[in-house]
C-alpha cells in the first residue's frame, strides 16, 4: 500500500473521529438506543422485535430525530466557537478542523431533512420536530447564556425525543412518560454541572450560568434540590405503577442519585465535574437499558 494511500485513509479516519465528536456521537447513540428500546419493550410486544426491526417509517422517526440532534450540537459548537477554545481547546472541531461556513450548511441540511422526515411521518410529528429544530437553534444563540433557562430547555427536548413515541403512535403509555420523566431529570441536572465544569471559558464571554451568577456553593444547593425532587417523583411513580416490575425497576434506579449527590458535594475542580458529567451520562444509558429487564 503506498505512503498516499496511507495518509488517505488517515486523514479520513482522523476526520470521522472530529466529525463524531461535532454532533456528540456517544449523545445520538442513547437518544437512537433509547428510542428502539422504548418502541420495543413499551409500545409494543417484545416477542415481534423482528417485524418492528422492518418498520421502516420508525427507522426514520429515528433518523428524523437523530438530524435534528445532530444539527443542534453542530450550531452550538458554531456558536461557541471562542468560549469552547478556552473551556475545551483540544475538543475543538468548528473553526478548527471544519469551517464555519460548512457547519452552517450541515446544520441546515441536517435540520430540513430532519423536519421534511418528520412531516412525511405525521403532521403532529412533523411540528415536535420544527419545534425542537428551531428551539435548538434558539438554545445556541441565546437561551444557553441565560441562567437555568438553558437548563431546562436542554431538558425539556430531551424528554420530548421520549414522549415523540407517544406522538408518533398515539398512544398514552404511561410508562412512556416515566421514562421520559426520568431523562428530564438526569439532563437538567447534567446540564448544571456542564456549567459549573464550563464556567471559566462562559465568564469570559459574558454567559449569565448559575454558577457564574450564584457560585458554586448555591448552584450545587439547586443540584442536591433536583436530585430529592427526582428521588421523590421516582417514589411517586413506584406507588402507581401498574406493573410490579416497575416498581422494582425504578427503585434501584434512584438508588445511584444518592452516590452522585455524594460526588458533587465532594467536587471542586472543572475535572471534578467532568467526571461527574460522565457518570451521569453512563447513568442514564444504564437507565434506559433497563428496560430490557422490563
Amino acid at each position: 500500500m503506498s505512503t498516499n494511500k496511507l495518509n488517505t485513509e488517515k486523514s479520513f479516519f482522523i476526520g470521522l473521529q472530529d466529525f463524531m465528536r461535532l454532533i456528540r456521537g456517544s449523545n445520538l447513540f442513547i437518544i437512537f438506543v433509547t428510542q428502539w428500546m422504548g418502541r420495543i419493550f413499551l409500545i409494543g410486544d417484545s416477542s415481534n422485535i423482528e417485524e418492528y426491526l422492518r418498520d421502516f417509517n420508525f427507522f426514520l422517526l429515528t433518523l428524523s430525530t437523530l438530524l435534528i440532534a445532530a444539527a443542534g450540537y453542530i450550531i452550538n459548537d458554531y456558536y461557541d466557537i471562542k468560549i469552547d477554545a478556552i473551556n475545551k481547546p483540544s475538543k475543538l472541531v468548528v473553526g478548527k478542523v471544519m469551517k464555519r461556513r460548512v457547519a452552517l450548511f450541515t446544520h441546515t441540511v441536517f435540520n430540513l431533512t430532519g423536519i421534511l422526515i418528520g412531516f412525511y411521518l405525521s403532521t403532529e410529528v412533523g411540528i415536535v420536530c420544527f419545534i425542537i429544530s428551531f428551539w435548538l437553534w434558539l438554545y445556541s444563540n441565546t437561551l444557553k447564556r441565560r441562567a437555568f433557562i438553558g437548563n431546562l430547555s436542554v431538558a425539556a427536548i430531551t424528554s420530548l425525543s421520549v414522549f415523540l413515541l407517544n406522538i408518533y403512535f398515539v398512544e398514552n403509555n404511561m410508562e412512556v412518560y416515566q421514562f421520559g420523566i426520568f431523562a428530564f431529570f438526569v439532563s437538567i441536572i447534567r446540564e448544571i454541572i456542564k456549567d459549573l465544569e464550563d464556567k471559566e471559558g462562559d465568564a469570559q464571554f459574558g454567559c449569565k450560568t448559575l454558577p457564574i451568577i450564584w457560585g458554586d456553593g448555591k448552584t450545587k444547593q439547586l443540584v442536591y434540590v433536583l436530585f430529592a425532587l427526582f428521588i421523590l417523583v421516582s417514589v411517586f411513580m413506584i406507588l402507581h405503577m401498574r406493573q410490579e416490575y416497575f416498581q422494582y425497576y425504578y427503585l434501584i434506579l434512584s438508588i445511584p442519585a444518592f452516590f452522585l449527590i455524594y460526588k458533587v458535594y465532594k467536587a471542586g475542580t472543572s475535572k471534578d465535574y467532568a467526571s461527574i458529567s460522565k457518570m451521569i451520562k453512563f447513568y442514564m444509558l444504564a437507565g434506559i437499558l433497563g428496560m430490557l429487564f422490563i
